[in-house]
């Protein structure tokens, strides 16, 4: 599987992981605990074979950035949680700090 499909597979596991964390109920609800127990390690092995060809901090950032844009966007349409001024430039600001990483030739 080519790093980029590997990356984006651990994107989406970490995002559903994260939005079946919150609809379990504090692992209350059987299927969304059961898809939390599934899609978090799947998401963490994902990028522990990203991290074989690309830098931990490029490849971190990535994941991490896309994944918390996702939940907040996530957060607002499905969950009605407030997108505020702040927020959006905080988001903003995470993907201007994964572009500068990259731009600044962290590669493995």
């Amino acid at each position: 599987m080519a790093v980029v499909l590997q990356l984006a597979v651990a994107i989406v596991a970490e995002i559903v992981g994260t939005t079946s964390l919150r609809a379990s109920d504090g692992f209350t609800r059987l299927w969304p605990s059961v898809l939390v127990c599934v899609c978090y390690p799947l998401s963490f092995y994902l990028l522990s074979l990203v991290l074989r060809q690309l830098s931990i901090g490029v490849a971190y950032a990535v994941w991490s950035a896309v994944g918390t844009a996702a939940i907040v966007i996530i957060g607002v349409v499905a969950y009605g949680e407030s997108l505020t001024a702040i927020r959006v430039i905080s988001l903003v600001l995470v993907v201007l700090g994964v572009i500068g990483l990259q731009l600044g030739g962290a590669h493995r």
